[in-house]
């Protein structure tokens, strides 16, 4: 009898194959953070690109993740990041 393994959607679907991409998150080697972002990026890439103000875009992608903040997804689209203080040492 064979075992059918559901597949997973590929959210990096234009980066990488399906297949490497379940073999990475199958070794726990897919930080799910960093795709989200990815995702977030994208789709204001895109909504952007239709004429959609920068705050309308923010908006829409809210809708699909409530729990972000609308500075948080700001954050994420223009890579705004935080020094820690670890880089704050370096001078």
């Amino acid at each position: 009898m064979k075992v059918m393994k559901a597949k997973m959607d590929n959210p990096l679907s234009e980066l990488i194959s399906d297949d490497i991409y379940e073999l990475l998150s199958s070794h726990g080697l897919i930080d799910a953070k960093s795709v989200r972002d990815f995702q977030i990026r994208k789709k204001f890439r895109q909504l952007r690109a239709s004429k959609v103000s920068a705050g309308d875009a923010i908006d829409t992608i809210r809708e699909h993740y409530p729990y972000l903040q609308f500075d948080t997804i700001r954050k994420i689209v223009y890579q705004i990041s935080i020094p820690t203080a670890k880089e704050n040492n370096k001078s």
